[in-house]
């Protein structure tokens, strides 16, 4: 067989030259709704993408270009941009080029942003430095002026960010936010029929037919662009519309993308649906798939050449030519010309992209992941108390009026006062509302704030972040609850592939901002088992741009939570708060009733810099032997009590380091009390394999520590059940055991020496 481009182009011209001796003047019905004008300028963008993907491949072939997934045979998606505003939020799959293209014609039109969707494509295509949104970091499609989101998703992880920001439109409405959209703006989000299988859809499907039958309003619009193929594997013929069809809450439109009247009829009805009723919509858009998977594809492996052929044959693009022929918009002659212009403007523009200079250097690309401004971050973590709004919504219970506080109470303190001073910030998550959260941290703010601002969601961690997701960008300031550690881990994939990207494959155009506290580490003394007392954190550390605080006492939890809350709302920062369940309500350090968790409410807190570690010194001044001891969260204490020890002890001039932030690791202040001390010893309550100890102690060489180090971990295993939880967590005796055999290896390679 013949390449498959030079196929559909053969079949596509012989096609068209096939209906030369065709007088037009059909049913202008046929058109579903589309006026003449429209119809020509929906086929011209069809055209125009159809020449960007054949471009792809030739630049492929020339080893300039780097991506060659096409939109061929999903051009009709056209017609779903002709169906909604350009000012409708789009989350793309990545088969949408002729969308693209159509909504960019669509917003020039309207006097809006001037975007070159084309040449945007191309240069997407040789990963050029200079492309408009990810800027050489992948071939995205997207535009901030055209609120179209970019998006990498292949496995539907886009579709709980498309709810969230469908459901938080209604959230800035009722908060009288002033609208980044349109009150009747609907949001856009494409998919495959592949996609449709993994459990990100059904989740997030599930969660809108859950919102719809709650009766809340939730403007979505979800087009499954099905195509019958996932890679090589087919989707069973009739599946989606047997599995999708009649779900509760969700209405169901569908069309074939040969037709294009039709298609765009089914489009608009679905638009009209979610923007009148504010009701969630799925729009199934039959299409077919050409020029393979992409440019290593080799079809033939997997699909006979009768298949590919009839897949051919149901060419959209072919199909509404003969459609705009048949109806008298265009001629053959017409369609054919237009189709050489499209070839030689897209050629021209390939060579002109083709050697385009891509990204230079690590830190260029590595630059949009956490654009963090230092100043940015101090000036908006300053309070400026309100004592009037304050005493609104606190009453006669100011928290700094009783007394000294545990850490739980430091921050429910702290989530109000935010509320008070940030009209946009928003906080919900299972059973944050009436209940007042598991631990009660909550307790009291849906009363004081309203349902509007803080709310109890579905007990799934995907919609959770999703709700964030989706809020963030239209400038709100999210602060999600994730009930237990284990639990985020149900949705990672929202803040790995979702909430760290779209900063960094927009060039921070776009960004995300949330603060996500989560209920972390092991408490044998409360809910037993792993789910309860997760202590693994690896998944978390690895994404890039993330920002992890841990706190360890009452008025550091206040501090960090107001610095990633000052760092989200300047910076757009994705930043998670890991709370330490078994410090809570813990008041004592060293003796039963000592008081030294304790500590009064400050509604005006210092600034907690990023990356800023707080320091304890229990050390006799002229010790010569010195230790520093290296912990977070409920490590802490533990360090704490061991460091005592060890000075009253044995003489020992030791300094306990609280890293306070996981991510970034605070380095100049680990090195520069390292070298001090000379021996470093990391008590790490999370896992041995992947915990944080492996990157304190890798750090530390990386920057040239030579001294004697060791670590003290939890064991590589799952939390169990009760006291047994000790057995694999950390203990004082193990760290002062630990301490001693370092003091003691130190002191033996010294005298070698």
């Amino acid at each position: 067989m013949k390449p498959a481009e030079e196929r559909v182009e053969e079949a596509f011209v012989t096609g068209v030259r096939a209906l030369a001796d065709v007088e037009g003047g059909g049913a202008a019905a046929r058109l579903g709704g589309l006026a003449p004008a429209q119809a020509r300028a929906v086929l011209e963008d069809m055209i125009y993408s159809r020449q960007a993907d054949l471009a792809a491949r030739r630049l492929r072939a020339d080893g300039r270009g780097y991506y060659t997934i096409a939109s061929a045979g999903h051009e009709a998606n056209a017609v779903v941009a002709a169906a909604l505003r350009p000012d409708d939020p789009a989350l793309l799959h990545y088969r949408s080029g002729a969308f693209f293209l159509h909504r960019a014609r669509m917003a020039r039109e309207a006097g809006g942003p001037e975007v070159d969707a084309l040449r945007s494509i191309l240069l997407g295509v040789v990963a050029a430095r200079d492309e408009p949104i990810a800027g050489g970091r992948h071939k995205v499609l997207g535009s901030a002026p055209l609120w179209v989101l970019p998006q990498t998703s292949t496995i539907a992880s886009q579709l709980p960010r498309a709810l969230g920001m469908a459901f938080a439109m209604r959230q800035r409405a009722r908060l009288r936010q002033a609208p980044a959209l349109p009150e009747d703006a609907v949001v856009i989000c494409s998919l495959g029929d592949a996609s449709m299988a993994h459990s990100t859809a059904a989740g997030a499907l599930q969660a809108a037919g859950q919102i719809a039958h709650r009766g809340l309003p939730l403007p979505l619009v979800v087009v499954c662009e099905d195509n019958g193929l996932g890679i090589s594997v087919p989707t069973p013929a009739g599946w989606i519309a047997a599995a999708f069809g009649a779900r509760p809450g969700l209405a169901y439109f569908a069309a074939e993308s040969e037709d294009l009247g039709a298609s765009f009829a089914a489009a608009r009805a679905a638009v009209e649906h979610a923007r009148t009723r504010r009701r969630p919509a799925l729009l199934h858009l039959s299409c077919v798939r050409l020029l393979g998977h992409a440019g290593s594809d080799v079809e033939l492996a997997y699909r006979t050449p009768e298949e590919l052929r009839r897949d051919e044959a149901r060419d959209p693009l072919l199909a509404a030519a003969r459609l705009v022929i048949e109806v008298g918009v265009m001629t053959a002659a017409e369609v054919l010309e237009l189709r050489a212009r499209a070839r030689a403007e897209v050629e021209a523009l390939a060579g002109e992209v083709a050697d385009a200079p891509g990204l230079a250097d690590a830190d260029a690309i590595v630059a949009p992941l956490a654009p963090r401004s230092s100043a940015a971050i101090a000036a908006a973590a300053q309070v400026s108390v309100d004592v009037e709004r304050r005493a609104a919504f606190w009453g006669a219970r100011l928290p700094e009026r009783e007394g000294p506080l545990p850490l739980a109470a430091h921050v429910t303190a702290t989530l109000g006062d935010l509320l008070v001073e940030r009209p946009e910030l928003l906080i919900f998550g299972e059973d944050v509302g009436r209940k007042g959260g598991v631990y009660g941290l909550t307790r009291g703010l849906q009363r004081r704030a309203g349902v509007s601002r803080v709310f109890d969601t579905l007990l799934d961690e995907q919609t959770i972040l999703g709700l964030a997701l989706g809020a963030g960008p239209l400038g709100l300031l999210p602060i999600p609850e994730i009930q237990y550690l284990a639990y985020l881990h149900n949705a990672i994939d929202q803040l790995r592939g979702e909430a760290a990207t779209l900063q960094f494959f927009s060039r921070g155009q776009l960004r995300n901002p949330m603060v996500v506290r989560v209920a972390s580490f092991a408490d044998p003394r409360g809910f037993g088992g792993h789910f309860h007392n997760d202590n693994a954190i690896a998944a978390l550390r690895e994404i890039p741009g993330l920002v992890i605080a841990a706190p360890s006492r009452g008025d550091d939890a206040a501090a960090l939570l107001r610095t990633c809350v000052a760092a989200a709302a300047a910076c757009g920062s994705v930043c998670v708060l890991l709370e330490p369940i078994a410090l809570y309500r813990a008041a004592d350090v060293f003796e039963p009733g000592d008081g030294r968790l304790l500590s009064p409410y400050d509604p005006a807190p210092a600034h907690a810099p990023i990356g800023a570690p707080r320091l304890y010194e229990d050390e006799p001044r002229d010790a010569s032997d010195g230790l520093l001891l290296v912990s977070f969260a409920s490590g802490v204490v533990l360090a704490r009590r061991v460091a005592r020890r060890l000075a009253t002890t044995r003489g020992v001039k030791v300094r306990v380091l609280d890293l306070r932030w996981l991510a970034p690791l605070p380095i100049e202040a680990l090195t520069r009390e390292a070298a001090a001390l000379g021996r470093v010893l990391v008590i790490d309550e999370t896992r041995a394999t992947g915990g944080v100890a492996e990157g304190v102690l890798a750090r530390l060489i990386d920057h040239g520590f030579s001294g004697p180090m060791a670590r003290v971990a939890a064991r590589d295993s799952f939390i169990p059940l009760g006291p047994a939880a000790y057995h694999v967590l950390p203990s004082e005796e193990e760290a002062e055991r630990a301490a001693a055999a370092l003091l003691e290896r130190a002191a033996v390679t010294g005298r070698e020496c």
